[in-house]
Parts: structure tokens; sequence; C-alpha cells
């Protein structure tokens, strides 16, 4: 086996167990202990995966080619169990064929992390590291929304973004939000706000990614009403008061393990 495809299989491992003895990947790949050692190595190198003593877990999504440690990274690491459980349901609601955009968000950015494992998606997104995770995947699209760039997050906005957007028809559009109100999906930034609307716009069906912090959180923008979107993938039961505005909106909830 070439030592590309093996670590691909290493990393896919790693990510769908969440935590694997060296032990185990030489058993399972037929392979000798000091040859997943090297291959660990290099994973972790290239912050595929992150090694420990006899083996390796899941490594953080960090911003590509950014060096920066802003509040971006910093929320990107906050409830990131929770994040990375929403991120694996959700890519089991899409199968290879479908087109996707993808805003900008801490809980979206894991959600490219299994884009990466995917094949045969069309991922249209304003964030240059979605979008470089998404590329990796087997026979994915990725296309990237241009505009003014802001390089904590490695967005695009403003109206060159929703200009290009408005070009795209996609099935769905998977949100990452500021909050999941009774009122609909709001959010903190007006022009991320604009990117979701627009978003919304050129798609079929809205998912949204929230994790329990997200439910009555206060947002100060509202993207949309929650009859605009199909499904939110959570991993923690909404509030009673929400969960009722969501059934009567004709939104599924999809809960992650």
């Amino acid at each position: 086996m070439r030592p590309n495809i093996r670590r691909e299989r290493i990393e896919k491992m790693v990510r769908e167990r969440e935590r694997v003895t060296v032990d185990a990947l030489a058993e399972l790949l037929g392979t000798s202990r000091e040859t997943i050692r090297r291959d660990l190595t290099d994973l972790a190198e290239r912050g595929r995966v992150r090694k420990f003593h006899g083996g390796a877990t899941v490594a953080e999504p960090r911003l590509p080619e950014v060096d920066i440690e802003g509040p971006f990274q910093g929320r990107l690491l906050a409830n990131a169990e929770a994040k990375r459980a929403i991120a694996k349901r959700a890519i089991q609601l899409f199968e290879p064929g479908d087109t996707l955009f993808v805003d900008t968000g801490t809980t979206t950015l894991h959600f490219a992390e299994e884009l990466a494992l995917a094949s045969g998606l069309t991922v249209i997104t304003n964030s240059a590291a979605i979008a470089a995770l998404a590329a990796r995947g087997a026979s994915n699209t990725t296309f990237l929304i241009g505009g003014e760039y802001r390089a904590e997050s490695t967005e695009n906005l403003g109206p060159l973004a929703i200009e290009q957007i408005s070009q795209f028809h996609a099935v769905h559009a998977v949100l990452a939000v500021g909050s999941v109100e009774t009122v609909g999906i709001l959010d903190y930034d007006l022009r991320e706000a604009d990117v979701a609307r627009a978003m919304i716009a050129q798609s079929r069906s809205v998912t949204v990614l929230a994790d329990g912090s997200k439910f009555g959180r206060g947002g100060l923008i509202k993207i949309a009403p929650l009859d605009a979107i199909q499904r939110v993938v959570t991993e923690a039961e909404p509030p009673e008061e929400i969960a009722y505005a969501l059934k009567n909106a004709g939104v599924t909830v999809v809960m992650a393990s």
C-alpha cells in the first residue's frame, strides 16, 4: 500500500474512532508499528491528527496558513466536542452529487473537516479555510466566494461576496448561527448575517448547525424566521419554548450523539 493511501486511511480511522492506538492501526492495516509511528508523525506535523504516546486522536481544526490567535480561534475551541459531534452527524445528511453553500463559523469549520473526508460534493463558501478543507475530499468541487477579506476568520464579506453568491444555486445551505430563538435564527455580525441571508435565498433547503449553547443565547441581528429553515443539527435538546417554536415552524431537530 502506498504511504499516501495508508495515511489517508489512518486519518479516516482516527476521525471515525476519535482515538486509536498504534497497535490497533498496525493490525488493521497489516503493517509494522514502526511504519504506523512514522505515518502518525507525518500526519501530526501536517495538523491532521494529534499524537499521544502509543496512538493518535483527533486534531482540533485550525485556520490554514493563518498564524492568528484571536476571538475566532478561541470560539473554535469552545464546545469543540459538541461541534465535532454535530459535524459528524451533519455530514451524514448529504450524499455525492449534492451542492452546498457553507458559511463561515466555528461549527461549519468543524463540518469542513468532515467535508475533507467526503466525496462528490460541490461546496460554495466564503471561507478560505473551509474551501481548503473541502477541496481535500475526493472528487469534491469547491468554489471560494470573493469579497473583502477578514483575516482572523479567513472569510470574504461585503457587496462583492453577496453578488457572487447570487450567481449560484445550491440544493442546500449549511449555516452556523449566533443564536436560535423562537423568532428565528440570529447572528452578531451584520455582514456575516448578510452572507447567510444570500445563501438562504439561493438554496432549496437550509440546515443550521447549532450546539446547545446557541439556544436562547440572544442574538443581535435576525437572519431568517424559523420557517425558512428545514433542520437544526444539535447535540442538546432545545429548551421547551424553542422546541415548541421549531416544531410549529416545521423544523426537524436532528440529534448528534
